[in-house]
């Protein structure tokens, strides 16, 4: 892509800082990221590809500014991540016998669900509440499906992490959001290894906007350790409504392609 003119550079430059801003904080930075691209004339699937790479930088800056102040250990956490990219490999892998259309069509409505259980959950805070789950069985399913999900799809992975920390693991509201960032990477990892394999990765654009990911992910971060759940809640309520619009905007969804919208 070096035939882009600089000021579609400095677009996506833009549009990867406040990407790693918002993903940092309540996940769903590639709504900003993936329609960036496409509107500088990249094709799809080195979209999906170089949006893995860009995205290392945003969730490794996030977990790094975490755990650099106690509210997540990388080390403890690295088998959960390497459940996180092994499911992403097989879901990127695979991709192609999912069928992706279910996913487009109930997925708008996950994420309403998601915003309403934030929304309408009072006593969600930054303190922990109780487990539903051991860590080791949370690792082996949860995580890896999430993972899973990422490669085959994506949108919406940083929000259904978010609800699993909090839901069933009994994180509150910060350390759910400081875990959640790793496992991300994790799972950006895995599906980017793949999609390097298929040569479906640019890596001047990527690494472009991985440098606006990484600082806006420090930026981000440290606005969320600072505000904690006050901030954190509302803005995942957000980011998931808007996604869900953003996803039933798209001509091509197959709710709307079957109400012939």
């Amino acid at each position: 892509m070096h035939d882009l003119a600089p000021h579609l550079f400095a677009l996506l430059f833009a549009a990867a800082f406040l990407a790693g801003f918002i993903d940092s904080i309540a996940g769903g930075g590639g709504m900003i990221t993936i329609p960036a691209m496409l509107i500088a004339g990249i094709p799809p699937l080195e979209t999906l590809g170089t949006n893995k790479l860009q995205s290392l930088f945003g969730s490794g800056s996030a977990s790094l500014a975490y755990a650099r102040h106690g509210h997540v250990s990388l080390r403890e956490q690295l088998p959960m991540a390497a459940m996180s990219a092994l499911g992403a490999a097989l879901g990127a892998i695979l991709a192609t016998v999912v069928p992706g259309d279910v996913l487009k069509t109930v997925l708008p409505f996950l994420l309403v669900a998601i915003a309403l259980y934030f929304a309408v959950k009072p006593s969600l805070g930054d303190a922990d509440r109780a487990q539903r789950m051991t860590p080791f069985l949370f690792s082996l399913t949860l995580v890896p499906a999430i993972g899973f999900y990422d490669g085959v799809f994506g949108p919406g992975t940083g929000s259904f992490f978010m609800l699993a920390f909090i839901a069933i693991a009994g994180f509150g509201v910060l350390k759910a959001t400081a875990h959640t960032k790793f496992l991300n990477f994790g799972s950006n990892v895995g599906a980017f290894v793949v999609f390097v394999l298929y040569g479906a990765v640019l890596w001047k654009v990527g690494l472009l906007m991985g440098a606006g990911q990484f600082a806006g992910a420090q930026v981000g971060s440290r606005f969320a350790m600072k505000n904690g759940a006050k901030i954190i809640k509302p803005l995942l309520v957000v980011t998931c409504i808007a996604l869900a619009i953003r996803l039933l905007a798209d001509p091509a969804h197959p709710l709307r392609v079957w109400l012939g919208w």
